[in-house]
């Protein structure tokens, strides 16, 4: 049964309900803290699932990947892991506010201990838009949750892939978003890992612009074939979003994401 929350718990939580899927979903959030950006909204979109998927979010934050996937799917059996107790919590209170319980169990744990608490070779697929920020790479967030969602404090994009390869079946498939600038080591790491990358799509702020994230998609000991894909491109030169953009929002329904370029 979804659950209801009333204006007062979320004044004195200080976290926001925010419609998604053109209010067929809703996601809670912290007013001042960690809140979803538009890479997630991306990848949420980039994502091609079946219905019968077994399906793992690594580092699932909000779970707003999860939710989509879900409702845009009609998964069942999704399991989306944090290692931060308040983000999980607030995930679970998003899940039953929507009546997806019973679909999506969230677990507390760190993606590079998974083998500690789920099975092996499991899943069809895995989904991730990792910590891409390097610890030595400027100041770090003085906010807990965005330091650890956005630095590779509680893990590296080899630590996403390794657990990934873990976690899928043979032929499962990886789905994730990462800074082009570190595209090289991101390919190199998929192969260390044995996900063989398939698919590609670079994101550009707009078309004189130099790419700022890539869309990846791979396969656990797929075979040698990599498909580039058109870039995408946020905004119109004039500071607009692009029609694929304004199409992506309208399918999402988040117009209010922020964008994190």
């Amino acid at each position: 049964m979804n659950e209801k929350i009333s204006y007062e718990h979320l004044k004195k939580t200080g976290e926001t309900v925010d419609d998604i899927l053109r209010g067929r979903l809703k996601i809670l959030q912290k007013e001042k803290g960690y809140r979803f950006s538009l890479d997630s909204i991306l990848l949420a979109h980039f994502i091609r699932l079946k219905r019968n998927n077994r399906v793992v979010d690594l580092g699932t934050g909000s779970g707003i990947i999860a939710m989509i996937l879900t409702y845009r799917f009609d998964l069942q059996g999704v399991i989306a892991v944090d290692v931060q107790a308040e983000l999980v919590d607030m995930a679970r209170r998003s899940i039953r506010l929507n009546g997806l319980e019973s679909r999506i169990d969230i677990q507390q744990g760190d993606v590079r201990d998974v083998r500690n608490f789920l099975d092996p070779q499991s899943f069809d697929m895995a989904v991730f838009n990792p910590p891409y920020r390097k610890l030595d790479s400027g100041r770090i967030n003085p906010d807990g949750e965005r330091a650890v969602a956005r630095h590779e404090i509680m893990g590296s994009i080899a630590d996403f892939l390794s657990s990934a390869k873990y976690l899928l079946k043979d032929t499962g498939g990886v789905f994730l978003i990462y800074p082009a600038r570190r595209s090289a080591e991101l390919i190199y790491q998929m192969r260390l890992n044995s996900i063989e990358p398939k698919q590609i799509r670079m994101v550009h702020s707009d078309s004189s612009s130099r790419a700022e994230f890539i869309l990846a998609e791979g396969v656990k000991r797929g075979g040698e074939e990599l498909t580039v894909m058109p870039p995408l491109f946020i905004y119109h030169e004039k500071g607009t979003y692009s029609q694929e953009m304004e199409e992506i929002f309208r399918e999402i329904s988040y117009p209010a994401a922020t964008v994190d370029l």
